[in-house]
């Protein structure tokens, strides 16, 4: 026999699993009607349960009708139930339970706590005979006491058949409609010396097989797909027969992670890499106890929502190892003691509890396992303090209210999972949360029981607490609140991390940058006003640009282009349901392109363009009141739903029996929907907004969802404001994975004499303020009595807020650079005091003292600049490039660590006459304009200015009656001048709306032009 063929392979495996404590099973054994090895099975229920298998065969006459019948029956049971419910729960019959495994119990004090659990047997068949109809055989079959659970085809390489004809095999040669593979096997495995995949269901040419490999770099590191070189086994994927299937990582993968998805009723077998953070997440608890931190940087596309069930039901009835190093005995740690007393979970995410429920209830059968806190504090504090809710799901802006109605929990112990961590943990809501889990004055917090020590002591990290932070785009603070220190640098990182590189190269997400289009905006203005003002240079610029981005031609020309490409490159795809995201920088910005944006494609006639924005608040644009809910016609909260929708996939869409009457294509958002949405229907991404490091990698990961339809060429970035290296440059920390650098500790005392140096705070006053708002917490019976005993203590900054006046009046800049000062600190403070174990007493005094007083103080007169009327004379707006701007691996990125603000106060920069600036603007966005690219409208508004009969109505009539007469005047002018830009004329007269809006506009810039001329204000 060649080595190169598949039996030496397979022979290897079994070699490996034998000696891990499997047993090799018969193909004779297997009951090809009933889907069981008979055989194993009677022989573990021999061994387990001899008592309550003897009452059964004495009711059914016998040992052989005994057999024949529970084999009959337990075959039933598991077509009924499915085989995992079966192993985990047993069967009755006549009244008897029967197990069908044993699981490891959650501590073994005794060897006697193990001696079921080894009692089971696992046994691996090769190449078992399993049709009632066929002889095929199959490599590798893995039973749990006579119970098949798992296939594996292998193939090797070198006998001109890889992983791929393993899936091929399974999809052409397998009938889904077996017994052993429609209600018998769990997972089937896809393999061959290099790679592993896997399916939980067969499905013909539809069988969809996941990658199950532990990265090219190993698992928990930054590497892409695949697996890293051989090791001594010689095999690349070694780690499935070695870790995976090893008898108890196997018995637990069945007993804690399997699970069925609710709403799509497929099993949840979990990717390597969500099997490994877990596994070595909970195993560095169990060695080391509370009080840790630990960052996990996975990708978006990584199963966050699973991995964190999974986590946190491990968590709920962790122990401590049976064995312990000597610096756990140090620390007080004794073998088999549950970790921790509860877990929290932070999140914004409903869906994660409706998940963690249906999960859990899987794996403990019992009820209230997991709450969710929907209601008011007082549900929290009764979910903390009581027996039966193990995982409690919350939000963070909680816990500042339940200070006083938990009682008991002294000497508990928490892990607290945070779900997206990023810097708003470290504020004064994750103070709030430690001083309720530490419960503020116990013993265990600060034994003097002084409360403004106690207040420090509860910002630090605690032997009681342990943290463990999800995300995927970690900023400097959250690696440095919650990561792990390099053994030889010191740097924070990740504790383990799935990379966006191995999530995109194994098909889980997309590539956002891969097809990357770039426009640019170029322009100039002119200075209309009679006079040339000085300006402070950086407050007009932003106006100019403002002026420019948001002047009517420049949205309806962005319209136009957004609308035609979504119509050419996106409407089709998908089978019709592709969708797209614009991206606005501001509220005003969106109501203004999305106005554009529905004019167009009413002015063209176009069908299937409809499109919806979504903002917060209210904001008065032109004249005319905006609202999210007023503009698209219903109510914020159904917009996602709305947006959803496709005609494609509803048999009445168009009729009167539609799901909805319109289906909406286009979704323009500010600052909405831009972190969290996930619709897998997006496609393309329309970006009118500058983005910058985190927002830049949150905002363009809308697109990189999956979808059955979807592939890497539907994807696209179409931006009018940002470079194509810009943005890479930005995803470059979160491709693999991201590191810091530590934070100075002194940082935080600069930071303080920074303050101090200014005659503004007195000591005993701070100390009575801090005496007061201690005190006033823990009398506190409510949210209500709280936030007035809060408001009621203003009082005490009375004193420094006069000095501060008194300084203002006579240096305010002196007074501004404390006011930055003050800021900086409490920002600093609120962070560092996280990280660092200050227990400075006049740290947190200055700190409590100074967030108040930050409250009172006046703030200093920004005064506006007013940069009169100012005209668009040309504009164009053109296609720079098409860009891969894709990644290649370099490793890990340092991200900047934290250096404080250091702001510094206000100060007035030497100002330019108006003119000065826009030359300046001119010659930066103007590069190349001609006499083809002056703007038409500002063209007819020069020309109605000129207009003699206008500038005669415009001397002594107020703006509204000028417009009686220059309405009438409008057209004849534009018509006049129809030579100038036949194009936008055409739009003019056709579109009754956009002539109206232009009118408005061009009458009021003439109006307010001619009365300038005259020195006329």
């Amino acid at each position: 026999m060649s080595v190169h063929e598949e039996q030496p392979f397979e022979a290897a495996i079994e070699g490996s699993l034998l000696g891990s404590g499997w047993l090799a099973g018969n193909p004779a054994h297997y009951n090809r009607q009933l889907g069981l090895d008979t055989s194993g099975l009677f022989i573990f229920i021999g061994a387990t349960q001899k008592l309550d298998w003897e009452k059964l065969c004495a009711y059914h006459g016998g040992q052989p009708e005994a057999q024949r019948h529970f084999a009959q029956y337990l075959a039933k049971q598991i077509d009924e139930r499915g085989p995992l419910d079966v192993l985990r729960r047993g069967v009755k019959d006549k009244g008897v339970l029967i197990r069908l495994a044993y699981f490891k119990p959650a501590h073994a004090i005794t060897d006697d706590a193990l001696k079921l659990y080894r009692a089971n047997r696992l046994t691996v068949t090769r190449q078992l005979a399993y049709s009632t109809s066929n002889n095929n055989t199959l490599d590798l079959v893995l039973f749990v006491n006579g119970i098949p659970l798992a296939t594996a085809e292998l193939k090797n390489p070198l006998t001109g058949q890889t992983v791929e004809d393993a899936k091929k095999q399974y999809r052409e040669t397998r009938d889904p409609k077996e017994l052993l593979f429609a209600r018998r096997i769990l997972v089937h495995f896809a393999v061959d010396p290099d790679l592993v995949f896997v399916t939980t269901k067969l499905a013909g040419d539809k069988t969809r097989f996941l990658p199950f490999n532990t990265g090219s770099d190993g698992p928990g590191a930054s590497g892409g797909a695949g697996n890293p070189p051989a090791g001594p086994s010689g095999y690349r994927s070694s780690y499935l027969w070695e870790q995976i299937w090893h008898p108890d990582t196997w018995m637990d993968l069945a007993r804690r992670f399997l699970h069925t998805d609710k709403e799509s009723k497929a099993l949840i077998f979990p990717r390597y890499h969500q099997w490994h953070a877990v596994t070595q997440l909970t195993d560095h608890a169990a060695r080391n106890g509370s009080g840790h931190n630990y960052l996990v940087m996975h990708s978006a596309g990584s199963g966050k929502s699973n991995t964190i069930a999974w986590l946190a039901h491990r968590l709920s009835s962790l122990h401590t190892a049976p064995a312990l190093d000597d610096d756990a005995r140090a620390k007080g740690l004794h073998p088999n003691e549950p970790v921790f007393d509860k877990v929290i979970i932070i999140t914004d995410r409903v869906v994660l509890d409706r998940q963690l429920q249906d999960t859990v209830f899987q794996f403990e059968h019992v009820p209230g396992v997991v709450q969710r806190i929907d209601k008011d504090s007082a549900q929290l504090a009764a979910a903390l303090q009581g027996e039966t809710a193990k995982v409690v799901i919350t939000t963070m802006q909680k816990f500042p209210y339940i200070l006083n109605q938990v009682q008991g929990l002294r000497g508990k112990q928490f892990a607290v999972i945070v779900d997206e961590a990023h810097s708003s943990q470290s504020g004064d809501s994750a103070a709030a949360l430690k001083k309720v889990l530490l419960k503020l004055g116990s013993d265990d917090v600060d034994e003097s029981g002084d409360l403004l020590t106690a207040s420090a002591l509860a910002r630090g990290r605690h032997e009681t607490l342990s943290y463990f932070a999800f995300t995927a785009t970690p900023k400097p603070k959250t690696l440095e609140l919650f990561g792990t220190p390099h053994p030889v640098t010191g740097n924070p990182q990740p504790f383990h991390t799935y990379s966006m590189r191995q999530a995109i190269d194994e098909g889980f997400i997309l590539d956002v940058l891969r097809n990357y289009l770039t426009y640019k905006s170029y322009w100039k203005l002119a200075n209309a006003n009679p006079d040339d003002p000085e300006v402070d240079p950086k407050k007009a610029g932003a106006q100019l640009a403002r002026f420019a981005s948001l002047h009517p031609t420049m949205q309806a020309q962005k319209a136009e282009i957004i609308v035609e490409h979504f119509r050419k490159h996106t409407a089709p795809r998908l089978g019709n349901r592709a969708k797209a995201m614009v991206v606005t920088s501001s509220r005003e910005a969106a109501v203004r392109l999305h106005t554009a944006i529905k004019k167009y494609v009413e002015m063209q006639d176009y069908v299937g363009c409809d499109s919806l924005v979504a903002f917060s608040g209210d904001l008065e644009v032109d004249g005319v009141e905006h609202t999210e809910a007023r503009s698209n016609g219903f109510s914020e909260g159904e917009l996602p739903e709305r947006f959803a929708y496709t005609a494609a996939d509803d048999k009445h869409a168009g009729t009167p029996k539609a799901k909805q009457p319109t289906e909406y294509r286009i979704l323009v958002v500010a600052e909405k929907y831009q972190t969290g949405f996930d619709q897998p229907l997006l496609t393309t991404m329309y970006v009118d907004k500058l983005l910058k490091n985190v927002a830049a990698v949150q905002t363009l990961s809308r697109l990189n969802r999956t979808h059955p339809l979807k592939a890497q060429g539907d994807v696209f970035v179409l931006d009018f404001v940002n470079e194509a290296g810009d943005i890479a440059e930005h995803f470059k920390p979160y491709f693999e994975t991201a590191a810091t650098t530590p934070t100075d500790p002194n940082l935080l005392y600069t930071a303080q004499n920074a303050v101090t140096a200014y005659p503004v705070l007195v000591n005993s006053e701070m100390q009575a303020y801090v005496d007061a708002l201690l005190a006033a917490e823990q009398k506190a019976t409510s949210d209500t009595a709280l936030q007035r005993a809060h408001g009621a203590l203003y009082r005490f900054t009375e004193p420094a807020v006069q000095r501060i006046n008194a300084l203002a009046a006579d240096d305010p800049e002196a007074a501004d650079t404390f006011r930055s000062a003050l800021r900086d600190y409490t920002r600093m403070y609120a962070f560092l005091s996280q990280v660092v174990p200050y227990h400075d007493e006049d740290l947190e005094r200055l700190y409590l003292y100074g967030r108040a007083l930050l409250n009172r103080l006046p703030r200093r007169q920004d005064p506006s600049v007013d940069i009169g009327e100012v005209q668009l004379t040309h504009l164009r707006v053109s296609k720079t490039g098409e860009h891969d701007a894709s990644l290649s691996p370099e490793g890990e990125q340092m991200l900047p660590g934290f250096l404080g603000g250091a702001a510094g106060g206000q100060r007035d920069l030497e100002k330019v006459v108006l003119s000065e600036l826009i030359d300046a603007f001119n010659d930066r966005f103007g590069i190349g304009l001609g006499e083809s690219d002056k703007v038409w409208v500002e063209q007819q508004i020069v020309a109605l200015a000129e207009d003699g009969t206008l500038e005669a109505a415009a001397m002594v009539n107020d703006e509204s009656n000028f417009g009686v007469v220059c309405d009438k005047r409008i057209e004849d002018v534009i018509l006049s001048r129809h030579d100038d830009n036949g194009k936008l004329m055409q739009r003019y007269l056709d579109d009754e709306s956009l002539r109206s809006q232009l009118n408005q506009f061009a009458r009021r810039q003439a109006y307010q032009m001619i009365r300038r001329r005259k020195g006329i204000a």
